[in-house]
């Protein structure tokens, strides 16, 4: 099917989900997001600013968003690919660095939305409007996605981990987080004393690693994650009629490393790729393929079309040794 541009869907021309109550603020979710958007704010200082602190956070970007990429959206809600637990465990300890919720309740959000995209019930679709599809239904309590009900029937494989049932009954996604951006302002610190500078100017030095390679990274990982929410079901490219107004957008792809092509991925949700076409660069695929490589990923699922190749093969194969 060739690429397609169709009309873009209004926004309003969805309710917000019947288990909303407007006006009902989750406080859980509306604190840390309003304080880290305002501590963000604090990178504009001079003061605050090195240019080990801006290293930090583009490589932060990357690094800390492919364990939301290629380990809470591919590996564990759609299972795309296998990797040793020690390995999927760490990933998840990253990812709990850019507090994005605990895995059970990423998950179940996740393939909630996959039930009913776009529809009435969808947690998060802009056809309600922008701002809700990429904060807004964060910041309202939906008492049809944040239960445990809904994370038993949508994430049971992800609770039967005791690791993640766990971190499920305890606040130690909290601790993760802030342990990590500790660390970030010791190093600093350490750094600038060994280095023999002033107590002032390790504290400085710091500080400008946590709030650049903590803080605003958290805040630019954020808004990339939801811009697949809201941008790549609104303006882009189609390859595929999926029911639904996902869309391919290229901006969202370049940030999101392959999560943009959202369309090819809703045709196609088991894939470990996004990529179906050469240009559609998908980054946390090429990521996948290379542990793929050195051992570390197995049962990789191809693209659709390669897995019909795969079947047709093995039916010609079988009925050959019939033969």
């Amino acid at each position: 099917m060739h690429p397609s541009t169709t009309c873009t869907p209004k926004e309003g021309r969805l309710p917000l989900p019947d288990a909303i109550v407007p006006g009902s603020i989750y406080w859980p979710y509306a604190i840390p997001i309003a304080a880290l958007h305002l501590l963000a704010l604090t990178a504009a200082l001079p003061w605050l600013f090195s240019w080990t602190g801006l290293i930090l956070m583009v490589a932060g970007v990357f690094i800390y968003g492919q364990s939301i990429n290629l380990c809470y959206h591919r590996l564990l809600a759609h299972r795309s690919a296998k990797v040793p637990l020690w390995l999927e465990h760490t990933f998840v300890i990253i990812a709990l660095c850019c507090m994005q919720d605990t895995p059970a309740r990423w998950v179940a959000t996740h393939r909630y939305h996959h039930q009913h995209s776009d529809e009435s019930e969808d947690p998060h679709t802009p056809l309600v409007a922008f701002l809700w599809a990429h904060i807004g239904w964060l910041l309202t309590h939906n008492p049809a996605t944040n239960n445990i009900t809904t994370y038993r029937k949508y994430a049971p494989d992800i609770l039967k981990d005791p690791f993640y049932l766990k971190l499920e009954k305890s606040y130690a996604w909290v601790w993760i987080y802030a342990a990590h951006a500790l660390l970030y302002l010791a190093a600093g610190i350490g750094i600038g004393l060994i280095a023999g500078w002033t107590w002032m100017a390790s504290l400085q030095f710091g500080l400008s690693l946590l709030v650049w390679g903590v803080v605003l990274r958290t805040v630019l990982v954020w808004h990339i994650t939801w811009s697949v929410n809201s941008l790549t079901h609104l303006f882009g490219y189609t390859n595929y009629e999926t029911g639904d107004h996902s869309r391919n957008n290229w901006l969202v792809a370049i940030f999101a490393v392959g999560e943009g092509w959202h369309n090819n991925h809703h045709h196609d949700p088991a894939s470990a790729s996004n990529q179906h076409r050469w240009w559609e660069i998908d980054v946390t695929w090429y990521t996948i393929k290379l542990l793929q490589m050195v051992g570390l990923a197995r049962d990789v699922v191809p693209p659709k079309h390669k897995r019909r190749k795969l079947a047709q093969e093995r039916a010609q194969s079988r009925a050959a040794d019939k033969a």
